[in-house]
This record gives structure tokens, C-alpha cells and sequence, in this order.
């Protein structure tokens, strides 16, 4: 579409050019738009009004552009909104789960933005309210709670926030007796604490200045966060490292991992003195996941060429490899994505000919049995239970037309009790959409699973737009769930559809290292294959679809418009990792070095720095006729920092064909996960929905 036909004629921003050249492996790059990298980037994070004045000013006039350009589209932003938060429980509360004499949950109430902490007597009864989010978050511009974890005597509440969007949290402990909190306040952590056995203090990762998860320290309530004990620490930065307990708050796991590579370290919880204990020392390639079991320790591990992961025990006094015993085989294309132990039980999420299942495994036993649903396409979540010595764990169910449903389900008897189903007040019928699965075939004849949403009334004659979601890195799997907000898409005659393309693990493990590395290229030509296939097939035609993606999903955005931009008749690309080649030889940003087994190391291989730069999206810009494409960004984003985007859009403008506009929106109070407040998030939903109605002549 010409511009003139969908936008305002106005002169789009221009960002000087300032050449910085680089070689490596003897290949030189010249990146005209360098400038945009803030060189105290780690004090903007931090302080965002550091930000240097001129790239603040470039970054102003992009908002300001982005503002003309949709500024008669606010009228449809705001009934998109109104629509979106109108099928939202506006004071929604969780099903409370139980632990020891309470049961703790959460709740909104009616206009709050945040959540708020809650619990019950067991049995039930009045709410105690632990924590208000709303409350924590006045008067500040972003706020993000992180975890909220009560003490085992229930007496205290280990909570954090980020207040940036930074995800650098704050740690503090609040008296559930009084509601005040402690003095105790730790700065610069993951969000995330271990309460210790003895309730009086807890565990806890700190992050570096680049961001990494680099120690993992004990506080003890009412002492100095200076003189926290080091329990471990982890020097290597392509590392990641978090802390973990278990629901008999017997152990702390110290988990460390990569994208292909793990190490866990354990110690008792009552003696947070204890060195701990390293269970198998990391091995490129080899995973595993702990969890316990009594007197034993459950290990999912892809050891020996289990590629989908298989099961195996060790005991907890002496853990090593040479004592793990296997309880539950491999099995090719059954891929265990996680387990958890019981008293009596062991329950694994798996995904076999790409749907989720629960199987329940009898410790005594070995009887197994399955918790399978009937749908073509639906989602399965295992929630479990806060407590080991149980008969009942709790799972969700969702599809894209079946709004979410939480169960308690009794491992022993098989009954399954419904105790929740998501209230959309405005109103849902089921039967007026329908829901499919799709096999689209890609370029070397693999078939990609395709889910489809769309109104039962909607012509399937090609004239439909669609809009087509993908992802496809780091394994993770997008789920074929409810989603209310895309109803105001579907509603308009859109069809919503999600390409479950490699790269994520939807039919096994292969299925994500067929999407990494050397093979990157099948997550772009998958999804190009999709978006075909759903022409070919009359669901709508080529450029009628509209593609969307975030993170790695915004570099799958910018990957397809460079290989296929005819296909498309709009790019959403949130978050984009669009400099993968720049980003990858940078050691000093802050997911960096952990990256390189997914992507590869330009650094020092000369074949990994080919591989990424032919497609890179911001290495292949071209001088071709892009569709409309909209950026969203946020400038204290840790993990895909607020210039790729700002660059990206930069060169797009300076070399593509056509009048077709490009728009960058930065937040300029936000992170990687946009606004924090459940309302400002949907005000953001509803400008990129608005974004692809207008493109699609449908505002």
C-alpha cells in the first residue's frame, strides 16, 4: 500500500549519519547509525535521565512521528482498549493455594493496575491482604513486582520490585504480623530470594554491572547487605545462574546453565553456612534439571543422546553421576519438558505429536496414567502445588477458543475438580469461532504446524487479513491459548494465526536445534512457508498478512521482510533483536556471552560471523519495497537494547524502496516487557492492533 493511500504525508525523521568501521575474520562493516549506542549504557538503565541529549532528542523526534503518523487512529485505540480491558475481570482473584494453615493467592481490584498478595485460612475465610501492588507502585512512573515468597513459618514475606524497567530489583522483607517492612533492602538482584530453613534469612543472586547473575549470597535478617555471606560464585559470563528451594524446604539448588549446558550445586537449607555441593560438573551439550524426592533426587537429563530427556534418580547423600539410576527412558519424539515430585507421586509435562499431555507416575508402583484433552489445538499448564505431601496438583487449560480453565486434579482417585473458569464480562460464545491446526510445508517439504482463530462467519475465500504470529528461538513453544485481546482482531474479520515454526520445541527437541546455529534459516523460511500456505490455501493471500513477533520474534520480524517483504502487508516487530551480528560480537553487553550457544561466536569463529551477517536484519536491509513496518522499543531494556530497533528503523529509511512508512515507539519509561501496569500494557496492544487494521484497511 502507498503511503498516501493509509498515512499522513509527513517527512518521516532522519537520523545523521556518523560511520564507525569495523573488521573481523577480514571482513570490514560500516554501521552508519552507531551513535544511537549511549556509551554509559549501564548508567541509563539505571537512570534513564543520563541518556545522552542527542540521541534523547532522536529518539523524541521518532516518538513525535510515530504520534502524527497514527494520530487519527486514536479513536480505534481507544475502542480497541475499551474492548480489551472490557474482557478482563477487572477485580479477578487466583484460586488461593494451599500451604500448611493458609492458602496464599492474588488478586486486582477494580481499576488497580498492579497485583496484590493475598491469603486465607486454609479452609477458607477472610483475605488477608500481604502486599498491595498498587499501593508500592504510587506515584512512580514504571513498577514491576518481581517474586512474593512467604517465610516457611509464614511470618514474613520475601518480596522485590524494579522500578525502571531495568530488571535490576530491589529485595525486601515485610512483617506479616505488623505490615511494615523490615530494614533490610537488597539492591541489584534477580527479583528472586531462597528462604533459609530457620526463617531468618534467605538467599539471593546479585547482578553486575552488565547485568549477569554473577553470586549468589545469604542475608541474614538485621545484618548489613555489605557483609552477605558468598555462597557461590559463577565466573565464567556465558552463564546464567539463579537460586531455587523445594516444596519440603529441605534443599537450595544453585541451577547455572546456558542454552545447551547445565551444572547444579546444592545445600541444605537449614545450614546456609554449608559449601554446596556441586552434583555434575558442566559438560557442553549435557542437561539436566533437579528436583526432589524424599530421600532422592528426581534428574531430567538429555545424557547419553536422550535427546527429549528421559528421567533418571540419584540419592541426595551422594548426588554424582556415578550413582543416577534411570527411572523413566527416552522415548524419540516425546519430549519431558518438566517434572515434579510428590510424596507419592511424580507428575512430567511432555509434549508428544506436538500437544501437550500431564502423565502421572506412581512412586510405588510404576503405574502411569495421562491428563489429555481432545482439542485440535490447546494449551496445558502444570501449576502443581505449594505443598510435597499431597494427593493434588493443580493444572490450566486453555485453547484459542476455550477461555482458561484451572483444575485440581486428585493423582490417586483421577477426579477432576473444575475451580476456575476465566470470566470474560463482555461476553464469549465459543461456538462462534473456530480453532485449527494446520501443517504447512516448508521449503525442504517439513511440515510446520500452524494454529488458526478465526469467526465462524468469516469468509475463507482469500479476502481475509491475517494476522500471522511467530517466535521460533531458545526452544520455548508458543502455546495455542485463549487470548482475549486478539478477539478485537478476529471480531473484524482478521484470521489470527501462530506459526509454530523451528526453532521452538513444538515437535521435540530436534525440532529447536533444527532452528539454531548453521540452521537458523529454516525459522525464517518456515514461517514465510506459513504465511504462503495460509494464501495457498485461501485463508487470506499475499499481502494480506500481517506478521508479528517480539524479542527473537522481532529479529524473525526483521529476517522475513528482508526475504519476503511481497508476502506482507505489515511488520509488528516488539522488542526487536534486529543487530544480532553487532550485538553477538559485543562481550560486554549483558546476555552476550550467555547467547553464543544459540547463536554462535563471531568472535572467534569466522564461519558463525558469516552465518549470522547473511541474515542479520540490519546487515540485509536492501533497497526493496518493504510493507509498513512499526517498532516498538523500550529504553531501559537489558535485553534488547533500545538502539537495534532505533537503528534498524534508521537504515530502513535511508535504503528501501517505496513510500511505505516506518515507525519506531520507545517508551522511554519502560523495559523488554513494555508497560507494567495491565491497563498500560493493553494501551500498548491496542496501538499495534490499530497499527495493523489501518494497514490493512480495516480501521
Amino acid at each position: 500500500m502507498a503511503k498516501t493511500e493509509r498515512f499522513p504525508d509527513i517527512p518521516a525523521p532522519k537520523a545523521e549519519r556518523r560511520p564507525v568501521e569495523t573488521s573481523h575474520h577480514g571482513i570490514t562493516r560500516v554501521d552508519d547509525y552507531a551513535w544511537l549506542r549511549a556509551q554509559n549504557w549501564q548508567q541509563v538503565f539505571r537512570d534513564p535521565s543520563t541518556l545522552a541529549a542527542d540521541i534523547r532528542a532522536h529518539l523524541d523526534t521518532e516518538n513525535a512521528y510515530q504520534a502524527a503518523m497514527m494520530g487519527d487512529t486514536e479513536a480505534l485505540q481507544k475502542a480497541l482498549f475499551s474492548e480489551m480491558r472490557g474482557r478482563i475481570k477487572e477485580d479477578d482473584s487466583s484460586v488461593p493455594m494451599p500451604d500448611g494453615p493458609y492458602a496464599y493467592g492474588t488478586s486486582f481490584k477494580t481499576g488497580g493496575q498492579q497485583p496484590r498478595f493475598f491469603r486465607t485460612p486454609r479452609e477458607g475465610g477472610a483475605h488477608d491482604m500481604l502486599l498491595d501492588g498498587d499501593a508500592e507502585a504510587e506515584g512512580k512512573t514504571y513498577f514491576r513486582l518481581g517474586s512474593a515468597d512467604h517465610s516457611p513459618d509464614h511470618a514474613r514475606l520475601l518480596w522485590g520490585y524494579d522500578d525502571k524497567g531495568s530488571e535490576f530489583y530491589d529485595l525486601k522483607v515485610r512483617d506479616l504480623e505488623t505490615g511494615a517492612d523490615l530494614p533490610d533492602r537488597i539492591a541489584d538482584t534477580g527479583g528472586v530470594g531462597v528462604w533459609a530453613a530457620g526463617n531468618d534469612g534467605f538467599f539471593y543472586t546479585r547482578l553486575d554491572e552488565n547485568h549477569r547473575p554473577s553470586k549468589v549470597l545469604f542475608h541474614r535478617l538485621g545484618t548489613d547487605a555489605g557483609a552477605d555471606r558468598l555462597v557461590h560464585e559463577e565466573t565464567d559470563p556465558g552463564f546464567f545462574m539463579n537460586v531455587g528451594g523445594t516444596r519440603t524446604q529441605d534443599w537450595v539448588f544453585v541451577a547455572i546453565n546456558d542454552h545447551e549446558t547445565s551444572e547444579y550445586h546444592v545445600l541444605p537449607a537449614s545450614d546456609p553456612s554449608a559449601t554446596p555441593k556441586c552434583v555434575r560438573a558442566r559438560e557442553t551439550g549435557v542437561q539436566y534439571d533437579l528436583e526432589e524426592g524424599g530421600d532422592i533426587f528426581f534428574v531430567l537429563t538429555n545424557i547419553g543422546g536422550a535427546k527429549d530427556f528421559k528421567v533418571m534418580t540419584a540419592p541426595v547423600s551422594d548426588p554424582s553421576e556415578a550413582n543416577w539410576r534411570e527411572l523413566i527412558a527416552h522415548e524419540q519424539g516425546r519430549l519431558i519438558l518438566s517434572i515434579m515430585a510428590f510424596r507419592d507421586f511424580l507428575v512430567r509435562l511432555e509434549r508428544k505429536d506436538g500437544l501437550p499431555r500431564l502423565v502421572v507416575y506412581e512412586r510405588e508402583t510404576g503405574e502411569e496414567h495421562v491428563v489429555a484433552f481432545e482439542e485440535e489445538a490447546y494449551s496445558l499448564g502444570l501449576v502443581g502445588s505449594l505443598e510435597y505431601d499431597t494427593d493434588t496438583i493443580r493444572f490450566a487449560y486453555s485453547s484459542m477458543t476455550t477461555p482458561s480453565q484451572v483444575f485440581d486434579y486428585n493423582m490417586r482417585t483421577r477426579e477432576r475438580v473444575l475451580r476456575k473458569t476465566q470470566e470474560v464480562p463482555s461476553g464469549h460464545n465459543p461456538d462462534d469461532y473456530v480453532t485449527r491446526r494446520l501443517m504447512a510445508p516448508s521449503h525442504d517439504g517439513t511440515l510446520v504446524p500452524v494454529s488458526l482463530l478465526y469467526r465462524r462467519d468469516t469468509p475463507l475465500d482469500g479476502s481475509a487479513p491475517c494476522l500471522l504470529y511467530g517466535y521460533g528461538s531458545y526452544g520455548i513453544a508458543i502455546p495455542a491459548s485463549f487470548n482475549t485481546n486478539c478477539l478485537s482482531l478476529v471480531d473484524r474479520g482478521f484470521i489470527y494465526a501462530i506459526a509454530h515454526v523451528r526453532g521452538g520445541k513444538d515437535k521435540g527437541y530436534a525440532w529447536y536445534e533444527d532452528g539454531k546455529r548453521d540452521r537458523k534459516a529454516n525459522t525464517f523460511e518456515d514461517f514465510v512457508a506459513a504465511g504462503r500456505y495460509l494464501a495457498a490455501e485461501n485463508f487470506t493471500a499475499p499481502g494480506r498478512v500481517v506478521a508479528q513477533g517480539g524479542s527473537a520474534g522481532g529479529m524473525l520480524m526483521g529476517a522475513v521482510a528482508n526475504m519476503a517483504p511481497d508476502l506482507f502487508g505489515g511488520i509488528i516487530a516488539e522488542v526487536p533483536f534486529v543487530d544480532v551480528l553487532e550485538t553477538m560480537l559485543d562481550d560486554t553487553l549483558p546476555l552476550t556471552p550467555p547467547e553464543w550457544p544459540e547463536w554462535g561466536n563471531p568472535i572467534i569463529s569466522a564461519d558463525d560471523y558469516r552465518t549470522i551477517a547473511a541474515y542479520s536484519p540490519y546487515d540485509n536491509v536492501g533497497a526493496k519495497a518493504y510493507p509498513p513496518i512499526l517498532a516498538l522499543a523500550g529504553l531501559t531494556d537489558p535485553r534488547v537494547t533500545y538502539w537495534e530497533p532505533a537503528k534498524w528503523v534508521a537504515r530502513l529509511r535511508d535504503r528501501k524502496a517505496g513510500d511505505n512508512p516506518v515507525l519506531l515507539r520507545i517508551n522511554m519509561e519502560a523495559g523488554h516487557a513494555g508497560a507494567s501496569g495491565r491497563f498500560s500494557r493493553l494501551e500498548e496492544i491496542a496501538y499495534a492492533y490499530a497499527f495493523a487494521l489501518r494497514v490493512m484497511g480495516r480501521d
